[in-house]
């Protein structure tokens, strides 16, 4: 009578939760590793220092490359690698907004303001494993902050206080216990790009305590040095590499962890990223042009009137803030804009379903055209002067790029017991993540984006 009375409960709760099959495999673990930045190109690049990453990659399985989403920047992008949906559906469309009605910046990154349940509209990979009695952690996995599925975490923050805040306090506890200097967090990351390999060291260090000692269902980290040097130097430079290498160190220490916590043989290892990276050496202002066709007012730097707004994203959102006559102010911009040296693209309000986004009627944070740079162009959100393009005192990385540009696709390796070895796949994309990493723990997530990768499985 009990047993029937336990099938019966699942039964109805699965009913309930419709975004979730469930017949969830307790004694398997999936662990996903996002190197922020760690473009398609590196694996093939005999500079790139990351034997683990190979290795993982023969004894399992890759993609040449991995198709991410408009804007190709770090919290979208890491938002739909766990949601398996765009960035329409999930909600998460920058790593900032621009509010038409204060007109003022809202930003998203690292968490500073909003808890996950306020940004994220749609369940994520740990959401519904949680839901189906697995457990689940998150080491300062972006758009994470406070969520109420993860029983072991550590927000992606920039603060002391909010790390403490918002981290489990247990698990701050263990790790002071065990002489993980989680005290440290806001020293490193204030202190820029000599903080990173710290700050990757510690956030490691974490997760593989949490592997030891919990051995969750379902583990997902961020390492952010590759894409921190790759900012400051551009792609493929010495400073990118020895972050590709301490990284692939960093894996290579979770991969052991695995080992000596007995889940060797339970666990599926998924190594990817959130975008690619282009080196630019010259800044697009878009504001400097609208401003000289008289559509913005500027005092200096600041601007006093503003009918049209452009809000870099890596791409530039273009906000028509002049209701009454966005009609006829698209028109006239639009080839204006289109006709700047270093714009490769110009997508308009008809083409953001392909790009999986939503139209300002349906999302007013979203903007009325959305522009794309060539490979060596960044937009910037400069109004002063009269120069719509600028250089760089030194070459720069960039991404935030259409997700057509080719240098913004991103890495993908998968390996585990279940996974095929030496299986090769063209090109797959972001959206097929979470849905292939739930599938390997027994619960098929729905009303996806993207699909399982079955192709790489047993």
């Amino acid at each position: 009578m009990r047993s029937s009375l336990l099938v019966f409960a699942l039964a109805a709760f699965v009913a309930a939760n419709p975004l979730l099959k469930a017949d969830p495999a307790q004694d398997q673990h999936v662990i996903l590793i996002s190197v922020d930045g760690l473009a398609h190109y590196y694996f093939d690049d005999p500079k790139a220092p990351m034997p683990t990453i190979r290795k993982l990659a023969a004894e399992g399985a890759r993609a040449k490359r991995m198709k991410t989403s408009l804007p190709t920047v770090t919290w979208p992008n890491h938002t739909t690698l766990v949601t398996g949906v765009q960035p329409g559906k999930h909600g998460v469309i920058g790593n900032s907004v621009f509010d038409r009605a204060t007109q003022k910046e809202i930003v998203y990154l690292p968490d500073p303001v909003f808890d996950k349940d306020e940004i994220v509209k749609v369940p994520t990979v740990y959401d519904v494993v949680h839901q189906a009695g697995l457990s689940t952690a998150g080491i300062i996995w972006p758009a994470s902050r406070n969520a109420k599925t993860l029983d072991w975490t550590v927000p992606d923050v920039g603060t002391q206080e909010l790390f403490t805040k918002y981290g489990t306090p247990s698990l701050l506890e263990e790790c002071r216990a065990a002489g993980i200097p989680v005290d440290r967090q806001e020293e490193w990351c204030k202190a820029g790009n000599a903080g990173k390999f710290p700050r990757d060291n510690l956030y490691t260090q974490m997760a593989v305590h949490v592997i030891k000692k919990h051995k969750p269902n379902f583990l997902a980290l961020h390492l952010v040095s590759v894409d921190a040097f790759e900012h400051a130097t551009g792609r493929q430079t010495p400073e990118t590499y020895a972050a590709i290498q301490d990284s692939d160190n960093h894996i290579r220490d979770i991969v052991q962890a695995v080992e000596e916590a007995g889940l060797k043989d339970k666990t599926t290892f998924i190594i990817t990223a959130d975008h690619g990276f282009i080196t630019y050496t010259k800044i697009i202002q878009p504001n400097v042009l609208l401003k000289q066709l008289g559509y913005i007012k500027a005092f200096g730097p600041r601007p006093t009137e503003r009918q049209v707004w452009s809000f870099s994203q890596g791409v530039a959102y273009i906000y028509v803030l002049d209701q009454p006559n966005k009609k006829k102010i698209i028109e006239d911009i639009t080839p204006k804009l289109a006709a700047m040296e270093g714009v490769e693209q110009v997508i308009e309000e008809k083409d953001f379903a392909q790009y999986g986004m939503q139209t300002p009627a349906e999302d007013a944070r979203m903007p009325d055209l959305i522009l794309s740079a060539k490979d060596g162009y960044y937009f910037g959100n400069n109004v002063a002067g009269d120069q719509l393009i600028e250089k760089t005192d030194a070459p720069k990385g960039a991404h935030g790029y259409s997700p057509s540009h080719p240098l913004m696709d991103a890495s993908f390796v998968i390996a585990g017991p279940r996974i095929k070895p030496g299986t090769v796949l063209d090109l797959i994309s972001n959206t097929d993540v979470a849905p292939t990493a739930s599938h390997l723990l027994g619960v098929e997530m729905q009303d996806v984006d993207g699909k399982v990768l079955s192709e790489v499985m047993r």
